[in-house]
């Protein structure tokens, strides 16, 4: 294998592994109730995360990369924390926008009175 797709395929596995950590840490933060359970949750599964950092076969890390992905969606969150105002949330679109061919008139006390 050359040295450029090496380097290449690593830097995909760090990537994919980045997302992966991120996603199951965001999960995490649904599954705790209390802050210091969170904490506790999040220091594990750093600790998974790190126990297998020092692994140099690609294919070995491949294999793992695509257990962890299964498992993270075999324990994914069924009813995740979403932010009110995003897609998704109890906020999102609340406030549609006017129908095209309304025209609002911001001049409130400025009206013309002849």
């Amino acid at each position: 294998m050359s040295s450029c797709s090496y380097i290449a395929r690593r830097a995909a596995q760090k990537e994919r592994v980045r997302i992966l950590y991120r996603r199951a840490l965001k999960d995490t933060l649904n599954w705790a109730v209390h802050r210091h359970l969170f904490y506790k949750d999040a220091s594990d599964l750093r600790d998974r995360f790190d126990a297998n950092k020092h692994l140099e076969d690609l294919d070995t890390i491949d294999r793992m990369i695509d257990d962890a992905e299964a498992t993270y969606n075999k324990f994914r969150h069924p009813d995740p924390y979403i932010v009110p105002w995003a897609p998704g949330g109890s906020k999102f679109t609340r406030n549609p926008a006017p129908p095209a061919g309304v025209e609002i008139v911001y001049d409130f006390g400025r009206e013309d009175n002849d």
